[in-house]
Order: C-alpha cells, then structure tokens, then sequence
C-alpha cells in the first residue's frame, strides 16, 4: 500500500469542510489508488459536531481512509500535514465591513501559518479557502519563515469556474468546449472574469459569442457577484460548489493542467502583467510536476489593464490593513 497523504482541514464540521471531507476521503483529490489521512480541525464549540462527521465517515467505509484526527488544536492538525486546506475563517456577519473581516480573521490566519511553519511535513502544499483568502494567504504564508512561499496558494477555482460555466451557456456548448479561463486578482468582487483570452471550442471566446456588451455588462458582474446571488437565493453561502473547486484546485496542483489549457490560481505576486509586488494575486497558470507557472505573453488591452489596476489597488489595500500581522 502507499503511504497515505496527510489532508489537514480546517472548519472540517462546517458547510464547506462537511461537503468536502467525504470527497477526500472517496479519493477525489489524489486518486483511486492513494490512501488518505484526514485530519481534521475545529473550534471547541464545534468539536461535537465534527465527532458526527467522523461517524459519517466511518460510516462510509472508505477503502482508502487510513486515519483520521478530531481535534480543536492546531499543532495536532497540522502536524505531517502534506497538504493543508485552511478552509475555516470567521464569517462575514451583518453590518461588518469588509475591513474589520480582514482583522478579525488576521490572527487566526498569522497563529495558523506559524503552527503550519513548526509541525506540517517538509513537502507541505497549503491552500487558504477562508475569506478574505488572497490576504489570509498572505497572512499565513509570511507567518511560516522556512515554508516556501510557493507551496502557497488562494483559491479563485470557483471563480474560474463560474466564468466557465456562463460562458458555455452563453455559446451552448458544454463546459469541455471551454477553455484558457483566467480569473485575474482578488477573490472578491473587484476580481476581473477574463473572457478575451478564452477559447471555445478552440476559437477564440469573443468571436464565438459575438457581444461584447454581453461580456462587459453581464458576463463580467454575473461572476464578479455570483456568490451574493447564491445567498440571496438560497440563504446561504456557495458550500457544495466552493467544496468542489477547492477539489478542482487540488487535482490540478497535484496532476498537473491538460496541454492547451490553464487554470487561476491565486499565488505570490511575481509582478507578472504590471501587477503588484508582495501580495497574494490570481494569475493563468500552468501546473507540472507540482510547480505552478504564470503563463506569460498574454496581450492586454487597456480594458484588461484597467481591471487587472483595480483589484490589484484592492489587494494593496488590503496589505495595508494587516501590515502589522505580516511577519516576514
């Protein structure tokens, strides 16, 4: 048998971690033939809640869970961790400003980063989930001194996959017909959906659908604000689809991105495309052998700059406000 890989995931009791450990555990992320370890963390109020989870678990019989660890200590959770999913974070709650989000989750993200930095394995892939999670990406990452800043990553798969899915509705065609999606910066609403550089069914995207007004004025707001739509519509947050991005978002840093293709993902700034240095900024990568790349020689236009400007003010902005929870 292999040795099993070691998944760490917080908020594992909660709607996303709920929908998402299930997945780990049926072989989703590493395959049908990889044995898995779940180690899973959460706050003591939850601790309850999380024992029921691990009863659905047993109660699964996964062939290819080895282990699993219940606990609401950090080092316990992240110790041999080979792949750590920070997924928890405190929710935005009425009235609260994006702002005071940040702060409230900065120390959670700063004490999660050094813990991961004193007990995870030495090969440990992190991918920060909880929002806002290109900040808390940083956060983490500059509270871990001797982890490479490139074994962290935020996610925007979701985002990507939003873009995906309305622009193959809008062709008619299926979402395998549609590719070279970039989600450009944050993950929030200043993020730019880049449809210009798509291709659907291996044309370019913007001749196939032939509007641009659709592009700008619906295409682009539909996934900039898709997570507000879904509360809105069914009174709570997007769980089940961010579970299955995050996924996404494994298989591809794990296997690799098909030839011809790439994905966003959100990574240390490498300053790619005039973007702003020494923040956490989702670019088109491509993925081999584990090691992501910024696809590079893309042409923008002054819209596509223009967008790229304003998230990365945004991030920016961001920085500004953690500054003092930034440890290296």
């Amino acid at each position: 048998m292999k040795t099993p890989i070691r998944v760490a995931v917080t908020g594992a009791a909660g709607a996303i971690g709920y929908a998402l450990v299930f997945r780990i555990a049926n072989g989703d992320l590493f395959g049908a033939d990889q044995p898995v370890a779940l180690q899973m963390l959460e706050i003591a109020p939850a601790m309850k809640a999380l024992e029921g989870v691990a009863m659905e678990l047993s109660d699964g019989a996964f062939p290819l869970l080895t282990d699993m660890v219940l606990t609401d200590d950090a080092g316990a959770a992240f110790r041999g961790a080979n792949w750590a999913l920070l997924v928890g974070a405190r929710p935005r709650s009425k009235g609260m400003e994006r702002r005071d989000l940040l702060q409230a989750n900065a120390s959670i993200f700063a004490a999660q980063g050094a813990t991961l930095n004193a007990e995870a394995a030495s090969d440990v892939r992190v991918v920060v989930v909880g929002n806002p999670a290109n900040t808390n990406c940083l956060i983490a990452l500059s509270n871990a001194p001797d982890i490479s800043s490139g074994r962290f990553t935020a996610m925007t798969r979701l985002d990507h996959n939003r873009a995906v899915s309305q622009l193959a509705a809008k062709a008619g065609v299926s979402v395998r017909a549609v590719r070279k999606v970039t989600v450009w910066g944050n993950h929030s609403a200043t993020q730019y959906p880049d449809a210009y550089h798509a291709e659907i069914a291996g044309r370019p995207a913007p001749e196939v659908i032939a509007d641009d007004a659709w592009i700008r004025e619906v295409f682009v707001p539909t996934v900039q604000n898709r997570g507000t739509a879904v509360i809105e519509a069914r009174g709570a947050s997007s769980a089940a689809s961010a579970a299955n991005a995050l996924i996404n978002h494994v298989q591809s840093w794990y296997g690799g991105t098909p030839a011809g293709d790439w994905v966003s993902m959100a990574i240390p700034s490498t300053g790619a495309y005039n973007t702003p240095r020494g923040v956490v900024y989702s670019y088109p990568v491509t993925i081999r052998d584990g090691v992501y790349r910024v696809v590079e020689g893309l042409r923008l236009s002054a819209y596509d700059a223009d967008k790229l400007g304003a998230t990365g003010e945004e991030l920016l902005q961001e920085r500004e406000a953690v500054r003092d929870m930034l440890g290296r």
